[in-house]
């Protein structure tokens, strides 16, 4: 799967999607369990969130 493709999955940009691979940019909830849904995954074994939250 290209990024294009992920991208248009989640209603995003591709822009977004490389961000977020580089740690660029933490993914909003609503987005996140889009990309875990795609993967047919948790977003747990998505995301580590434990940065965010201290």
């Amino acid at each position: 799967m290209t990024q294009a493709d992920l991208a248009d999955l989640v209603d995003t940009t591709r822009q977004t999607i490389i961000s977020i691979e580089n740690g660029k940019y933490t993914a909003s909830l609503p987005l996140a369990y889009k990309i875990a849904k795609v993967f047919n995954l948790q977003i747990e074994d998505v995301f580590d969130f434990s940065e965010v939250v201290s």
